[in-house]
């Protein structure tokens, strides 16, 4: 005999959040909900940097970071409202921010129609989300949030756009190197790695977050040596006293590892690399670019795994 099936309701938010900036945007701003946030959204990493943040006379509601870029976050417990709307193109204003995210329990269609054409129209490194929260339970089990996205950027198009504006204006080196991030951006996804890069751009790294601000993994192309590398990038307030604490470890991580890296203070400037290298790569030789995206989606993978515990631990 088969197993009754129970019956998915769904919650009003008041039943879970009874104020919006006294519990939701606390709960919210938890390590596990941005997490759940960035999945839905398909970003990298949402790192906490503030709640209840100023700027100017105002406060957002949460301050984070994406891959060393700014992102606001807006919540709202209810229907979006106008405004709603102009603290959010304030507060993109007010940090400078990249990324613009609109939390919602429902969107207006004016506000959808507001958020794609700010897509459309604004900077390629401006993006604004809208994303409809529901909660639902089985039964008598608990409350299960869901992110719906509503708004997202139309990232084709706007890589179009770039690549266009990068054919007329780059060299062919800067050329070649948008398109190199942008298949592997694509075979990343074609084969539904659990790896994510920043958005393809036409320089010779892209960033991938290891969950501390001011420190990421960065892939690269030496299109002079002919090479391709995986480096943990220190770029922080305490970027020195961090490298040395990584350092004070390296008989363990290149041991887990199982290979020797290229460890470089770099004394005269303010940030540090730890570098692993694939040499003999030719960017030119685009037939050998589906071994250079293996080698580097594994090289960032081990290395995430080996160096993320390690910089969340840094003192």
């Amino acid at each position: 005999m088969k197993s009754p099936l129970g019956k998915l309701e769904r919650i009003p938010l008041r039943k879970a959040w009874a104020h919006e900036a006294g519990e939701f945007t606390p709960w919210l701003a938890q390590a596990d909900n941005l997490t759940l946030l960035a999945e839905s959204l398909g970003l990298n990493e949402l790192e906490l940097a503030g709640i209840e943040h100023p700027v100017g006379d105002f406060k957002v509601d949460i301050l984070c970071t994406d891959d060393g870029g700014k992102v606001i976050i807006e919540n709202q417990l209810e229907k979006t409202n106008h405004t709603h709307l102009g603290q959010i193109l304030t507060y993109a204003a007010g940090v400078g921010a990249r990324k613009v995210i609109w939390v919602a329990e429902s969107f207006r269609t004016e506000h959808v129609a507001a958020l794609e054409f700010l897509n459309q129209h604004t900077t390629d490194e401006l993006d604004f989300f809208a994303v409809e929260i529901e909660l639902w339970r089985i039964g008598d089990s608990p409350m299960a949030p869901s992110f719906n996205v509503v708004v997202k950027p139309n990232d084709w198009a706007k890589t179009g756009q770039q690549n266009a504006k990068v054919a007329a204006t780059m060299t062919p080196t800067k050329q070649r190197q948008l398109k190199f991030w942008t298949d592997w951006s694509t075979w990343l996804q074609d084969k539904g790695s659990t790896l994510r890069t920043q958005k393809p751009l036409p320089q010779h790294w892209t960033n991938i977050a290891l969950g501390r601000a001011g420190v990421h993994l960065a892939a690269t192309v030496n299109s002079r040596e002919s090479r391709v590398g995986m480096e943990v990038y220190i770029d922080h307030d305490n970027s020195k006293a961090m490298f040395k604490q990584l350092l004070a470890q390296r008989d363990s991580i290149e041991g887990e590892l199982q290979l020797s890296l290229n460890w470089q203070e770099l004394p005269d400037g303010h940030a540090c690399r730890i570098i692993q290298v694939r040499p003999e790569s030719p960017l030119v030789d685009e037939a050998q670019w589906p071994a250079y995206f293996t080698w580097l989606e594994s090289a960032a993978l081990r290395m995430s795994e080996v160096f993320r515990p390690r910089v969340k631990a840094l003192t």
